[in-house]
C-alpha cells in the first residue's frame, strides 16, 4: 500500500517574526514539524507514497498535525488518537550572527510519549511497503517508544523492508549513556544509517582514527569516511551516510554529504547555501536519499539525490521541503541561479 513507512514524533513550532526574541515577540509564526513527518514529506513530495505514525491527542492541535500533513501529501489513516497527552511544542528563535538560532522545547507527556507495544498493527502495515524511517529522536521520548521503535524495526526486518536509522542525538532529551544503551540493541534491525561525525562519537563513542589506527587509515585520511567505514565493521549496515555542514555564519552554510556501502566510498558536491530555514535540512536529506535509492538502486545516486533535495530545503521556510522532483533534477545537472521565466 505504501512505499515508505515512518514512526515518529511531529509539534507544533512558533517562531517569533523578523528575528525577535521570544521575550520581546507580540505575534508566532505557525508552523508543524517533526524529523520522521518531514522525512515522510519529503518522499511524498519526489512521488512516493508515504504513510506517518504516531499518537496525537484529539484536540484542535492535534487535528492541525493532521491536517498539515494530509496537505503535503502524506497518509495519516493510521495515525494512534489519544484521549490521553497533549500535543507537543517547540519555539524556535532565529539569531543571526554573533547570536546563533536557539530551541525552546516544550514536549513533556506529549501523546506519543504514551504510545505502547500493540498499539500499530506493524505486520499489517509493512505489507507491500519497500522502506521503514525512525530517528533516534523517537525512542528517547520515553521507555515505552523505545519498545514501540523496536517493534517496529523488527517487524520490518521480518517483512523484508528496507530499514533506515537516523541517528539525531538529542542532549536534551537523554545522555549519551542511555543514548548508547537503548540504541545499540537497535542497530542489529537498521540497514541505513544517516548521521553525523559528532553524533557517533557522542553516542557510539566511534570517532575519527588516530594516528596509530594503521587499519582504517589505509582506507581514507578523511576522517570521516573512517568514521562510516568503523561503523559498517561494527554494526554490519548495507550502507552508512554522514552529512556534513560547515556554518561560518548562521545564514551562510555549506552543505555535502558522503556515503559507504560494500567497501565503496561515495562523494557528492558541496553547496554554498544561503539559508532561510535550515530546521528540517537533516531530515530532507534522508527523504532525498531514500527516494534516490529506490528510483536507481544505486547509493551513489541516493547520496546525490540526498543532498540536493536538502540543499534546496533550507531555500523554503518551516520544516517541510516543498521542492518537486523537477527541481531536485535540475540541481542535479546545474541549474543556473537566474531568475526562472
Amino acid at each position: 500500500m505504501f512505499d515508505v513507512v515512518t514512526f515518529g514524533e511531529a509539534m507544533i513550532r512558533l517562531s517569533p517574526p523578523h528575528f525577535q526574541r521570544l521575550e520581546q515577540t507580540s505575534s508566532l509564526d505557525v508552523q508543524v514539524g517533526g524529523g520522521e513527518l518531514n522525512v515522510a514529506v519529503g518522499v511524498s513530495r519526489l512521488g512516493l507514497r508515504s504513510t506517518w505514525i504516531s499518537r496525537l491527542p484529539k484536540s484542535p492541535l492535534g487535528r492541525v498535525v493532521e491536517n498539515r500533513a494530509r496537505q503535503a501529501g502524506v497518509d495519516t489513516s493510521q495515525l494512534v488518537w489519544s484521549d490521553g497527552g497533549r500535543m507537543g511544542l517547540y519555539f524556535v528563535e532565529f539569531g543571526a550572527a554573533p547570536r546563533s538560532s536557539s530551541v525552546l522545547y516544550d514536549r513533556a507527556a506529549s501523546a506519543i510519549s504514551l504510545i505502547q507495544p500493540g498499539d500499530v498493527n506493524w505486520p499489517e502495515l509493512f505489507r507491500g511497503a519497500k522502506w521503514f524511517h525512525t530517528s533516534g529522536i523517537t525512542p528517547a521520548l520515553g521507555d515505552s517508544v523505545a519498545a514501540v521503535t523496536r517493534d517496529a524495526l523488527q517487524a520490518a526486518r521480518q517483512a523484508g523492508v528496507t530499514t533506515s536509522y537516523d541517528l539525531n542525538y538529542r542532549s536534551k532529551l537523554w545522555s549519551p549513556q542511555q543514548a548508547r544503551a537503548i540504541q545499540e540493541p537497535l542497530m542489529q534491525f537498521v540497514d541505513v544509517l544517516i548521521t553525523t561525525e559528532e553524533d557517533t562519537d557522542v553516542v557510539f563513542n566511534i570517532k575519527a582514527a588516530s594516528g596509530n589506527d594503521q587499519a582504517f587509515t589505509k582506507i581514507s585520511a578523511e576522517p570521516y569516511k573512517l568514521v562510516a567505514a568503523k561503523l559498517q565493521e561494527k554494526f554490519g549496515f548495507k550502507a552508512v551516510a554522514i552529512t556534513l555542514r560547515e556554518n561560518p555564519l548562521v545564514w551562510r552554510n555549506t552543505w555535502t554529504a558522503i556515503a559507504y556501502s560494500g567497501g565503496t566510498f561515495y562523494d557528492d558536491a558541496k553547496y554554498d547555501l544561503e539559508i532561510v530555514d535550515r530546521v528540517g535540512g537533516g531530515d530532507s536529506f534522508s527523504a532525498g536519499f531514500i527516494y534516490g535509492y529506490l528510483a536507481k538502486q544505486d547509493f551513489g545516486e541516493a547520496l546525490r539525490y540526498g543532498n540536493a533535495f536538502s540543499a534546496l530545503k533550507h531555500s523554503n521556510p518551516g520544516d517541510f521541503n516543498w521542492a518537486t522532483l523537477e527541481e531536485v533534477e535540475k540541481l542535479l545537472k546545474g541549474s543556473s541561479l537566474r531568475v526562472a521565466r
